[in-house]
């Protein structure tokens, strides 16, 4: 009552930010001056007039004596009292339907006699489902469930006997799925993905449908529906749809008593005003009457289509409604809008590089002010406006008509902006619409620079975007000159560290290469050592296989060779005149000169000893009695 917040969401957000206390809440969301409460304690009373009990008796007559550490003083407005809320239940069972009306202080118990009287199904074997918040017992008080006026839910009898539990079973797990319907609005050849659950109604379709496409049920032409789907209360569960997905196309029906094409010139600013959801005079047409001249209203009365879908699921697509209903109504001549979300709008606006960062102009628009058409068609819409704006800003908007749209955007407020922000635009008042809001971001956070109410003109705008516009770039002239120097700084530690890699590269090479050239003295020095022993082997076998040297006192014929060795060292040996010649190479490749490496050669004449037959003795080869060979290395 003090505050005017009908949702009770907004109402616990605004609780939970002042820790439960109920005093900062209100004096939160209603400006101070306006003195709605007071301490006892505290001795000042606020700076609000207090209204006595010459005007307001009962609610001004707390005393000092009261229980109560707070006062209420009634604010300047007054105060309704509170109807009661009503809540519209359709119960769904098997092929039934039944409407149930209750006042939200009622019990869920409530709703079961009703069922029990209308379907003759004892409350106790009822199971009521559908309730978003999870199961809920008889007792429960459906105020406790904050749920919307219109409301679907539907019975299930476990204990009863179905009537063929083929059918039953298969409807029942219907009820539990989403349809995914892609709906083809026909004129504009554009495609719309929408979930719903099994319980959902036609009619529910079609009206949600009517919020995309601005043409009233009465006047929307299907194609698509199963043969079955013969009435519009009938859930798509049991409408024979194709699960998951099923195509429909809608048009819009030609009215007999206009053409299309007049039908689609006649814009209008007027709203029509009636407590009627849109379906009340559903057949008018059938008696001739037009929708323009019904109860003698002209035509240009017909409200207009709403700027932007209620609960829309995705923010882009509702931007592409918002931006083309505001080309419709306004002209072509206006800012661009950016399509996407709030987050995507700060990556665009702020994340960038700090030359090509841009102040971010939220527009707040709001069928239901008076100042909306003039600030529009006059303000937003002006040439020098559009061109400022698609210069320096990203434009953002959002439509606050809608309570459930008004209360994301303050989530979204909230979230980006702080409580402080989202308080101020939650306190303005209808007529205070539309709003502007200048948003520069920061390093740390995003700073709201000024909020331009509606109540303005051209030259006043200009001059606060303006304004924005010097305070941003003075923060933007710091940011570049702080990004040059976090650049060159980055250039430099890139070029140092090019320089340490290269150094690391080289050095990891030149290391590379010394091992390599140690691996390969290594191997080398392995084959050496190979070849070594297998030499030292083939010596020592070859010294063992030699025969004894014969004495010089022996009776057989000895000769006795003498060789020089290419150091010019000497080693002599006795051998058997009847001693083949290979002997004497054996006894040589035993001193470590094999004879495939070395030549033997003999002085007087010279000649090659190795080329002779190693078979014949030494008396053959003329070796006797005495002989002085020389060792040549063979090339």
């Amino acid at each position: 009552a003090c505050t005017g917040i009908e949702n009770i969401d907004e109402a616990i957000t605004l609780l939970e930010q002042n820790n439960w206390d109920l005093v900062a809440a209100i004096n939160g969301v209603i400006p101070q001056e306006n003195g709605i409460l007071q301490s006892e304690y505290g001795g000042e009373t606020s700076h609000g007039p207090a209204y006595g009990p010459t005007s307001h008796s009962t609610a001004a007559s707390s005393t000092p004596s009261s229980s109560s550490a707070f006062r209420y003083v009634v604010p300047s407005r007054q105060i309704v009292e509170r109807q009661p809320r009503m809540l519209d239940f359709r119960v769904e069972y098997r092929d039934r339907n039944v409407d149930v009306v209750l006042e939200d202080s009622s019990t869920v118990g409530a709703i079961k006699h009703i069922l029990e009287n209308e379907l003759q199904i004892p409350a106790s074997k009822m199971l009521l489902k559908g309730w978003k918040t999870g199961d809920v017992d008889d007792s429960t008080v459906l105020k406790t469930l904050h749920l919307p006026k219109n409301n679907s839910l539907y019975v299930l009898t476990p204990d009863l006997p179905p009537p063929s539990s083929s059918h039953s079973g298969a409807l029942q797990e219907s009820l539990n799925q989403n349809f995914m319907l892609i709906v083809t609005h026909r004129e504009v050849q554009r495609e719309y993905n929408l979930n719903f659950s099994g319980i959902s109604t036609i009619q529910e379709v079609k009206r949600n449908v009517y919020d995309l496409t601005s043409i009233p049920v009465r006047h929307q032409l299907w194609e698509g529906w199963p043969p079955s789907a013969t009435d519009d209360s009938m859930t798509l569960a049991a409408a024979g749809l194709t699960f998951p997905c099923h195509r429909l196309t809608v048009g819009r029906r030609s009215s007999p008593v206009q053409t299309r094409e007049q039908s689609e010139e006649q814009c209008t600013d007027v709203h029509m005003v009636s407590d009627s959801d849109g379906d009340d005079f559903e057949d008018a047409t059938e008696f001739g009457v037009d929708d323009g001249e019904m109860f003698g209203v002209a035509s240009s009365a017909l409200r207009k289509s709403p700027m932007m879908p209620e609960n829309a699921e995705n923010e882009g697509d509702a931007l592409l409604q918002f931006t083309a209903e505001f080309s419709s109504r306004y002209g072509d001549c206006h800012p661009v809008y950016f399509i996407g979300s709030l987050e995507a709008a700060f990556q665009e606006a702020f994340y960038g590089k700090a030359r090509d960062r841009k102040l971010l102009a939220i527009y707040l628009h709001h069928d239901e002010s008076v100042l909306t058409n003039v600030f529009c068609s006059q303000m937003l819409c002006a040439e020098s406006i559009v061109s400022y704006l698609s210069q320096n800003f990203i434009t953002w908007a959002w439509d606050m008509t809608k309570e459930a749209n008004r209360a994301r955007f303050l989530t979204m407020c909230t979230r980006h902006f702080g409580s402080v922000v989202a308080q101020t635009i939650r306190t303005q008042k209808t007529d205070q619409f539309p709003l502007f809001l200048i948003i520069m971001g920061k390093r740390s956070s995003n700073e709201v620079l000024n909020v331009i109410q509606g109540n303005t003109t051209v030259d006043e705008l200009m001059m606060r975007l303006m304004a924005a516009m010097e305070i941003f770039s003075a923060q933007q002239q710091e940011d570049i000159k702080d990004e040059d120097e976090r650049e060159a700084r980055e250039n430099v530690k890139r070029e140092q560290d090019e320089a340490y890699r290269i150094s690391l590269e080289a050095d990891r090479a030149k290391r590379e290469a010394q091992e390599r050239e140690m691996a390969e003295q290594f191997r080398l020095e392995q084959i050496r050592k190979e070849q070594e022993e297998e030499r030292e082997a083939i010596r020592l076998s070859l010294e063992q296989s030699l025969p004894p040297e014969p004495k010089e006192e022996s009776t057989e014929s000895v000769s006795k060779l003498r060789i020089r060795t290419p150091s010019g060292e000497f080693f002599e040996r006795r051998f058997l005149a009847s001693s083949k010649l290979q002997v004497v190479f054996d006894f040589v490749a035993s001193k470590g000169y094999p004879w495939e490496e070395y030549k033997l050669l003999g002085t007087f004449p010279r000649r090659d000893v190795t080329q002779l037959d190693p078979n014949k003795s030494l008396l053959e080869v003329k070796l006797y009695p005495q002989e002085t060979l020389f060792l040549e290395a063979k090339e």
